[in-house]
């Protein structure tokens, strides 16, 4: 967050990230799609390697613009409710891994002796990083943890992933030029314990998939059990079944 953004942000009353109309955080009109039960995302045909994904939220209206905030205007304090609406889409991934849901992509099975599921966010650009200035998905991360472990779930979070290679901005291309944009683009940091641990893949977002699936085969080829995936929000054409 730039220094002008931040002395403005401290003379003026803080208003709703979502409708900037009423003061405070989040109003409730604009709280309330953050809130609805997780539901599992479903793309057609789907992408190879994509694991089962389970997200809250549309993509659109208040949704998108608190989630920008959080991620482009350095309004890190919606962490919080966008890190508890994350933690929901976790339960739900745990949830089905416990009752596989029927269909042609069931998902992995974690081992019977993992303590808990591991969150591991997919990391944001290099680039993305120095201009926000923070990582949003791991703040959002390591809040659901939070929330997890204060429900009795003992989750932990795992920053296991980096770019290996730049990659395009994803805004615009279509399905296929996302996945060749981000095609071997990340890939797990040395030397941290991902070996035969059942993992679940978080980010704010699900578009195409595209990124959930590329980070999932990453950790799959360092030897990690991937049982699912869980966002915050999904594209409009992208809701759960």
């Amino acid at each position: 967050m730039s220094l002008p953004t931040s002395l403005i942000q401290l003379v003026l009353p803080e208003r709703c990230a979502g409708c900037a109309l009423a003061s405070g955080l989040l109003c409730a009109a604009c709280a309330m799609p953050l809130t609805v039960p997780a539901r599992a995302v479903r793309l057609g045909p789907g992408l190879p390697g994509l694991p089962q994904t389970w997200t809250v939220a549309d993509y659109g209206g208040p949704v998108r613009a608190i989630i920008a905030a959080h991620k482009e205007r350095g309004r890190t304090s919606l962490a919080r409710p966008l890190g508890a609406t994350l933690s929901r889409a976790v339960l739900a991934t745990v949830a089905a891994v416990a009752e596989p849901v029927p269909g042609p992509d069931p998902p992995e099975q974690a081992p019977e002796q993992a303590p808990g599921p591991v969150l591991v966010p997919v990391p944001s650009a290099r680039a993305a990083l120095r201009r926000r200035g923070h990582d949003p998905t791991h703040r959002m991360a390591a809040v659901a943890v939070r929330v997890l472990r204060a429900g009795g779930l003992r989750a932990t979070g795992l920053g296991a992933l980096r770019q290996r290679r730049p990659v395009a901005d994803q805004a615009g291309l279509t399905a296929g030029e996302r996945a060749a944009n981000l095609a071997g683009a990340l890939e797990v940091v040395p030397r941290v314990p991902v070996a035969g641990r059942g993992v679940i893949v978080v980010d704010d977002v699900i578009t195409t998939g595209a990124s959930l699936a590329e980070a999932a085969r990453a950790l799959r080829q360092a030897g990690a059990l991937v049982v699912g995936a869980a966002t915050v929000a999904a594209t409009p054409l992208r809701r759960g079944g």
